[in-house]
């Protein structure tokens, strides 16, 4: 494979046509699935500088540090890029719930054949 973006060591971030790329966020320690949102280049940017994740809120068209309100930080421990560089995962050090609903993690329910369930350990 020659394609430089799959095999080469230069980060070249593969944004949809919105400008955003989605963002898979987990708990470095756990590994537990927190999150997922989205980045822009100024939110990568922002996170890779400070350490602390941003993402770009579509509902308000805006750029969110997480946790700027809430005080619940997502501290990034390590941040990786997929093969063709449209996707991210983030391992990151959570200072509270990652879920605005004041949950660990926003996966909380699971889907049944009669709809949704609670996961009993999920907060």
């Amino acid at each position: 494979m020659t394609d430089v973006r799959e095999n080469g060591a230069v980060l070249d971030p593969k944004f949809d046509a919105l400008g955003l790329i989605t963002a898979v966020v987990t708990d470095a320690a756990s590994g537990d699935l927190l999150m997922v949102a989205h980045m822009n280049a100024e939110a990568l940017a922002l996170t890779r500088g400070t350490g602390i994740a941003h993402f770009w809120s579509r509902s308000r068209q805006s750029l969110w540090k997480k946790g700027e309100t809430s005080g619940n930080f997502l501290h990034v421990v390590e941040m990786r890029i997929d093969c063709d560089q449209d996707a991210l995962w983030v391992k990151a050090e959570p200072v509270g719930p990652a879920c605005h609903t004041g949950r660990t993690s926003c996966f909380y329910r699971r889907v049944t054949g009669d709809g949704l369930e609670y996961v009993p350990d999920a907060d």
